[in-house]
């Protein structure tokens, strides 16, 4: 069956078909109609037509978010005034051709699970038919009610399951619990089935191992978004039995102090009522719970001081094998590299260097003295038209003094040459010039 224990969904919401769906009815009828036996007959209308089909078919799938489908179920989605698309057999056949859809038989088939106990009468009836489809090729229309998977949404949304575990409490333990994982995914995958067959695509993928372990399936996950996850060992079975001890041992613990919080109301109810004695057997019930507590305790700390260690041990060997890998990355980079080597290369970097300057100086006084040699006539005419120029704007300048300036000066003269200088500059009013000028001539004989 297509969806085992459901109804087939109905006819698509109008939104999610083209325009032409109800407004064309001659284009419908064309799309409608069966594909001719071979498109050699008209290539274009064929192509058409597939190409129109094939995008609706894929975009339905998107739009339910569903991994599975059938012709049936399309049939359904598709159906127009009572009329179903008569070529949606061929559809499926070409899609199957592309890769795009796949034959659940064939996907189970191709991943070895044998955990999957609803997959028992798939995995021993099918592997025969499935090795001649995928030689061979499978040109064969799918029937009514074969169920096919739409290959690109199973792998898009087994990166969604791997995102959501990552991203949750349960990554931090190397395996967990299949029950646990379903639960965790209960919102990606509508049931059952489509939850198995997202772990098969990740099974595929190499990011997932699955083991079945005194009846119940163990899960562990790759550490890492491109990684791939190592095979389950005796390692990972121990500490998965570890993380259960753990948490029975939690459980037990919650119990048993719920039970002992009971008796202590039993006792005050009893206390209250003047039933002593039974208020003496609660409190003893009550110490005696108290007492198994503290031992759950102990032993609840040394499980979870186990299991730290565990995970310190696997951080430590991720941390060794990062610095091996490192050291080894060093030494492949390094392998040419000596001290020798790099000396000699700094010395030629040095002695280049040294060359690059003498010859930059040697070009540069050559192009100077090249420069001299060349423009000198023309620099000794600019000199000579600038000293005749020069001579032309000769400034008005005072006589030179012919008086020798290093003859010895009198004080006598000195007065003299003052008494004049005031007399010119007052104009006969000297009688606070001639104070002050006596005065410096005073100063000045004093200094003589």
């Amino acid at each position: 069956m297509c969806s085992p224990g459901e109804a087939p969904p109905g006819p698509a919401p109008a939104g999610d078909l083209p325009p032409e769906w109800e407004t064309d009815d001659e284009r419908m009828a064309f799309l409608f109609s069966a594909f001719k036996q071979s498109r050699e007959v008209n290539s274009t209308e064929w192509d058409s037509k597939m190409a129109f089909w094939v995008g609706l078919v894929l975009a339905r799938g998107r739009q339910r978010g569903a991994v599975r489908t059938c012709l049936r179920e399309l049939q359904n989605g598709f159906e127009r005034r009572g009329s179903v698309p008569l070529g949606l057999g061929t559809v499926l056949r070409e899609l199957l051709r592309r890769g795009k859809l796949q034959r659940e038989s064939d996907f189970m088939a191709s991943v070895d699970s044998s955990w999957i106990s609803w997959g028992v009468g798939v995995f021993i009836l099918k592997p025969l038919k499935w090795t001649l489809s995928s030689v061979l090729g499978d040109s064969k229309i799918p029937e009514e009610e074969e169920v096919l998977i739409y290959v690109e949404l199973l792998q898009e949304k087994a990166e969604e399951v791997y995102r959501l575990y990552q991203s949750s409490a349960l990554s931090s333990h190397p395996v967990v619990a299949l029950s646990e994982l379903r639960s965790l995914c209960a919102g990606l995958c509508p049931d059952e089935r489509t939850f198995y067959l997202l772990l098969l695509q990740l099974q595929k993928e190499k990011r997932v191992t699955i083991l079945e372990q005194n009846g119940e399936k163990i899960v562990k996950f790759a550490r890492g978004l491109h990684a791939k996850v190592s095979p389950m060992n005796d390692v990972d079975i121990g500490v998965y039995q570890l993380m259960q001890s753990e948490q029975l041992l939690s459980q037990k613990v919650e119990s048993l102090s719920q039970e002992a919080e009971k008796c202590k109301e039993d006792a005050r109810s009893a206390c209250r009522a003047g039933k002593k004695q039974l208020a003496l057997r609660c409190l003893k019930s009550k110490r005696r719970t108290e007492r198994r507590i503290e031992e759950l305790h102990s032993k609840l700390d040394a499980v979870q001081g186990i299991l730290d260690r565990i995970y310190a041990s696997q951080t430590d060997q991720m941390v060794f094998n990062a610095y091996q890998a490192g050291v080894g990355a060093l030494k492949l980079s390094m392998k040419d590299v000596t001290v020798e080597r790099a000396e000699n290369l700094v010395d030629q970097i040095q002695e280049l260097c040294d060359t690059q300057d003498e010859v930059a100086q040697t070009l540069a006084g050559v192009g100077i003295n090249g420069l001299a040699e060349m423009d000198s006539e023309e620099l000794e005419k600019e000199l000579d038209s600038l000293l005749q120029d020069s001579s032309k704007d000769s400034l008005d300048l005072p006589a030179v003094p012919q008086k020798v300036l290093g003859a010895p000066i009198s004080d006598a003269e000195l007065e003299a040459e003052l008494e004049q200088l005031s007399v010119s500059a007052g104009g006969g009013n000297g009688a606070g010039p001639g104070g002050s000028c006596s005065g410096a001539g005073t100063a000045l004989g004093s200094t003589g």
